[in-house]
């Protein structure tokens, strides 16, 4: 390293953010995530011991992923190596590779690979990869915000531990907060700032379990507030809420967040919690979910989860789709929320899902079963010579608008799909069932009398 690369180095560690300079270098300085880094802990043993093997760190951001690689990067004897998958390509990992089967072949030492936002490379530039973390020469550690499973390839899955980092606890973010207000080594100690109780709850709250948001609030607040009578500057209530503006959202539009609160949103609607159902649309909401994409879902849901049991639901999940497209925001959120409520509290059945899976199953398995003659079609030329349509009973010419006959492919006789629940007003259809089914066997036996 030349002078002017050292003197470059030393400014950027002294103007980096707040939340880089607090970076832990050990870890035991790490704070949360005890449930893969504890000292009884896989993770922790396998650093400690210095035999790391590749894995990826998968979580929200602010969670801690690049906070572990650097850790390793500090306690291993092995090479480390750092790239971006946003701005890298082929042609630096090629470089990486040749590095590491240098270091490998004169020095004996391995090299870790650590590839910030691993999902960002596609699959071509992912399939590179798995040669070298296959033969050893190069250990990866890959950081996502996304689904690994979604958005990594399988291969290099199957040769990577998956570590799940959580959002930090408020217990956590306070301790952050504390340490950064007061540390004078790498926080904002030397500004001779202090911070009220509350403001530290607030923060801590407000950020939602990303580390990265309420240390960069701290540093605005410090940055920006002019010092009191008193010679220092003080963190208040007011102050934090100001730096902070709003809570922070963990939901990406295209990634696993988005499925977890749409999977929330549709099973609060299925379980009739209507609170838990409009709690998740607002979230979806705010974040700038598609208003059409939530109808969508409301709609569905009416179907599979409500039925028959209240056939009015899917004629309001409709119409209420039908709303959000002309209206548009903010006004979609009051008829998005009433739909959802009216799902969410509509009796529940989800007799018509297991008519259809079983009449389907069956289909698979026993193939194009022919059309009982008499419900075939009669109208086109030669229908009558082949027998087709011939002994129909029109169902309208009998008492209840209902005769029985074989309607069913011959071979399906006496199988039943769609068993009415008990529930709404699908209790009302299985009740009409058996009237008509069992008016019609009366009069069979008494005309046979």
């Amino acid at each position: 390293m030349d002078l002017f690369s050292y003197m470059r180095e030393n400014k950027m560690k002294q103007e980096s953010p707040l939340a880089a300079r607090m970076r832990p270098k050990t870890l035991d300085e790490v704070v949360g995530q005890q449930h893969i880094i504890g000292e009884d802990k896989l993770l922790y043993r396998a650093i400690k011991a210095d035999k790391l093997q590749s894995v990826i760190f998968y979580g929200p951001p602010g969670t801690g992923k690049t906070t572990l690689a650097k850790v390793i990067a500090n306690t291993t004897s092995s090479e480390f190596t750092q790239i971006n998958a946003t701005i890298s390509g082929k042609k630096d990992m090629e470089e990486v590779v040749e590095q590491a089967k240098n270091t490998l072949g004169m020095y004996g030492k391995k090299t870790i690979l650590f590839v910030d936002e691993i999902h960002r490379f596609n699959k071509a530039q992912q399939d590179f990869l798995l040669p070298f973390v296959e033969d050893g020469t190069v250990i990866l550690i890959g950081a996502t915000t996304e689904n690994p499973y979604f958005e990594v390839n399988g291969a290099l899955i199957s040769r990577s531990a998956i570590f799940e980092l959580k959002p930090l606890a408020k217990e956590d973010i306070c301790k952050l907060i504390q340490r950064a207000v007061y540390d004078t080594d790498c926080g904002m100690g030397s500004y001779d700032a202090v911070i009220d109780e509350d403001a530290v709850d607030f923060l801590a709250d407000m950020s939602g379990g990303d580390a990265r948001h309420a240390l960069n609030a701290i540093e605005l607040g410090i940055m920006t507030t002019p010092r009191g009578d008193d010679g220092k500057i003080h963190i208040t209530l007011e102050v934090a809420g100001e730096c902070i503006q709003k809570k922070l959202l963990r939901y990406d539009k295209g990634g696993n967040n988005h499925y977890d609160t749409i999977s929330a949103f549709i099973k609060s609607m299925r379980g009739s919690d209507p609170d838990a159902a409009v709690y998740y649309l607002a979230k979806m909401l705010s974040a700038g979910e598609s208003v059409t994409f939530i109808a969508r879902r409301i709609m569905i849901c009416a179907s599979e989860d409500v039925g028959n049991a209240d056939p009015n639901a899917i004629q309001v999940a409709v119409n209420a789709s039908l709303a959000v497209e002309r209206i548009g925001m903010p006004e979609a959120q009051i008829i998005l929320a009433q739909a959802a409520a009216y799902v969410a509290c509509a009796p529940k059945s989800n007799a018509s899902v297991n008519a259809i899976q079983s009449a389907m199953a069956c289909v698979e398995q026993t193939g194009d079963l022919p059309v009982p003659p008499h419900l075939m079609d009669a109208h086109y030329k030669g229908a009558a010579k082949l027998g087709h349509g011939l002994d129909y009973k029109y169902a309208h010419n009998y008492p209840n608008h209902y005769v029985e006959q074989q309607y069913l492919p011959y071979e399906l006789t006496g199988t039943k799909f769609y068993v009415p629940s008990d529930q709404g007003y699908e209790k009302k259809i299985d009740e009409h069932m058996k009237r008509i089914r069992e008016e019609e066997k009366a009069r069979q036996s008494d005309k046979n009398a």
